[in-house]
């Protein structure tokens, strides 16, 4: 047994009892519907604290209303978030330049992200497949639009479209293309799942998502979004033909496959066809002179690492771009070190490396949840190299993926089925 007990701890009988099974009940319903609500607010992220943390200030003390259960299975996160959070507040003291109050702001957001990762390893734990679908359904409702958003923006077919564009690339409702991007690509993961191993009107409608999401993706002219895409889809696609496709099923993805790639060349093609589009194309294809240098990406890389080794307790929050180097590392792996301190760093890559490690061995177990599993996966493991590229360490869905593996895994462990019907698990 693994559930510990609930958010409240309480236990109570007769009328009372009854009475708060009903209230329980009702809080239950309202943080379904609340939890939807939150998900789909990651899709707006203009500033911080964002509409995804403040509707969380609601989702969470339902959760202790309606007496939501915690699983023991996911005390290594909650440890991990325990032991970040000193470490994190002690950087924000050594900051020489900024104010003390923005770099308590910046770690206290980044300790409320780990808090909602949590949250959502024990929500979708708990009556799994009915969880997993309204937090899917929210940020893919959330992703389309963003996609639609951005697409029509960057052709400008809207009205007041740069105001969704930045350095004349798609970014939607998100401060930076580089983020919109990459948000858009777990529910594109698991619509390719659906194309993959679905049938009829379900293949159409999410060969129709994932189709939106790539336009949306690739307008975002982001080079690392545009390889987290295709090695995503390669992840899913391997591990949907590997694990969960039956014979007949392979050669039919084998068959779908090279049609849909097909469809990939043309939509790209088309895209490519308008001037301006192409134009950026060559310019972002090609190597950019920020790369290179002492004071480029990876100069500035090996810069945050020498500083990072020579200050145990941090630099705290924005201070590497008042040093040296103006513009920051773009590596979260040397990011948490300078901005967290050796210990927060540490807790960092603990948490990428319990999740990995949860991850596969779900992959490894035949279970009715690993279908679910894949698409995260596919998504998690390029996060991860992606980030050695740029700051992921603020990124919304990136928690919250961390979160629904673990959660998932939980899952696994408390079912001891081999499988089910796999319509039921084609979230």
């Amino acid at each position: 047994m693994t559930q510990s007990g609930t958010m409240d701890g309480a236990g109570v009988t007769g009328s009372a009892g009854a009475g708060l099974a009903f209230v329980r009940g009702r809080a239950m319903s309202l943080l379904d519907m609340m939890v939807g609500i939150w998900i789909f607010t990651g899709g707006l992220v203009l500033f911080e604290p964002s509409p995804y943390e403040l509707t969380f200030l609601v989702v969470l003390p339902l959760a202790f209303v309606a007496g939501m259960g915690i699983y023991r299975s996911t005390f290594g996160l909650l440890a991990l978030l325990v032991a970040f959070t000193p470490f994190a507040l002690v950087a924000c003291f050594q900051v020489r330049f900024t104010p003390i109050s923005d770099a308590l702001i910046f770690s206290i957001v980044t300790i409320f992200l780990l808090l909602t990762s949590y949250f959502i390893a024990n929500y979708v734990a708990g009556d799994t497949e009915r969880r997993m679908r309204i937090v899917m359904r929210a940020y893919t409702a959330a992703a389309v639009i963003c996609a639609i958003v951005g697409t029509l923006a960057y052709l400008r077919l809207i009205p007041g479209a740069d105001i969704f564009l930045r350095y004349g690339r798609a970014k939607a409702t998100f401060n930076d293309p580089n983020v919109y991007g990459p948000f858009l690509i777990l529910p594109a993961m698991y619509a390719l799942q659906r194309v993959l191993l679905g049938r009829g009107r379900m293949q159409f409608w999410a060969g129709a998502i994932y189709m939106v999401l790539f336009v949306g993706v690739f307008v975002s002219f982001s080079r690392a979004a545009w390889g987290h895409f295709a090695f995503s889809s390669i992840i899913v696609l391997g591990l949907c033909f590997v694990l969960e496709a039956a014979a007949r099923d392979k050669v039919r993805i084998m068959i779908m496959s090279l049609l849909g790639a097909a469809m990939l060349v043309v939509a790209l093609a088309g895209l490519l066809s308008i001037p301006s589009v192409q134009s950026l194309f060559e310019v972002r294809a090609a190597g950019q002179n920020y790369d290179s240098g002492a004071t480029g990406r990876f100069g500035r890389q090996a810069y945050a690492f020498e500083l990072a080794l020579d200050n145990p307790l941090g630099l705290g929050p924005h201070e590497f771009a008042n040093l040296r180097i103006r513009e920051e590392p773009h590596n979260v792996y040397v990011s948490v070190m300078h901005v967290y301190g050796w210990g927060g760093g540490a807790m960092y890559y603990l948490l990428i490396i319990l999740t990995l490690w949860r991850g596969t061995a779900a992959l490894a177990r035949p279970s009715p949840y690993r279908l679910m599993m894949i698409p995260l996966m596919g998504t998690f493991t390029m996060l991860v190299a992606e980030s050695a590229i740029i700051d992921s360490d603020h990124w919304r869905h990136w928690y919250l993926i961390a979160g629904l593996i673990l959660g998932i895994s939980s899952a696994i462990k408390n079912d001891p089925r081999g499988s089910v019907a796999r319509e039921r698990m084609l979230i």
